[in-house]
């Protein structure tokens, strides 16, 4: 990833455009979230003492709560977050599973970077957002990384306020109407839009639209993107598909 705190030796003034990491710059259909939830109800089983229902049912109740299920087991259960990753996200298969996307490589490309920061905030570890952008090959294409820092309790994660604080100071963000957001997570965006971001709520193919919409936009594909915010993409940008 490459650093660049300032444009043309003056004060970097740029909007900054935050990219979600799972299930956003890969789709669903590649299946990871269910691996990792097969691996976070294991957890739970083996370090709770808990049946697989349970399990299960205990799992869906931290996330709800708290968005990230490893949030309510720190809380609760005292459990190391970094065990935690190593167990489920850093043992996820994922080099079976992604592999370089050049449309997706093409549409960040077509990011006018004089204009307008890539970020990633993700409330994964870094370890695992850092893998999947390498796989994806795209890792050289955002200037930084907002994320949940597993070693660091409590834990700042979204849909927390803080969280969203602490990636407009991280990534050197104007101000806060200066923010571009798309994530998949309908809370994620909803507390997003409501802190003044600019918000696009990936919603895939053959996945139910909320009845109440997350933010102003909401797209079925990042590809949709240059469409609604052109000023932040180069004028030769990539068609909508």
């Amino acid at each position: 990833m490459t650093s660049n705190n300032a444009l043309n030796g003056a004060a970097d003034s740029r909007p900054v455009f935050f990219f979600d990491i799972d299930n956003c710059l890969y789709s669903k259909a590649c299946n990871i979230h269910d691996e990792m939830q097969k691996l976070i109800n294991k957890f739970f089983v083996t370090h709770l003492d808990l049946n697989t229902e349970d399990a299960h049912m205990l799992h869906q109740k931290y996330y709800k709560e708290y968005g990230l299920a490893i949030e309510g087991l720190t809380r609760h259960h005292k459990i190391d977050p970094l065990a935690f990753n190593r167990e489920v996200d850093d043992a996820l298969p994922l080099g079976d599973i992604l592999k370089p996307d050049p449309k997706l490589r093409k549409l960040l490309e077509s990011l006018d970077t004089t204009k307008v920061k890539p970020w990633l905030l993700t409330n994964a570890y870094i370890s695992h957002g850092k893998r999947v952008v390498k796989l994806l090959g795209v890792e050289d294409l955002f200037e930084g990384i907002t994320y949940c820092d597993y070693g660091q309790l409590p834990l700042v994660c979204k849909p927390n306020q803080e969280m969203f604080a602490k990636a407009e100071q991280e990534a050197g963000a104007p101000s806060t109407e200066s923010c571009y957001f798309v994530d998949d997570s309908h809370l994620n965006c909803k507390h997003a839009e409501a802190r003044g971001w600019t918000v696009a709520h990936l919603v895939e193919p053959g996945t139910p639209i909320p009845r109440a919409p997350a933010s102003k936009y909401v797209i079925s594909s990042l590809q949709e993107l240059p469409t609604h915010f052109p000023e932040v993409f180069k004028s030769e940008r990539v068609p909508s598909a």
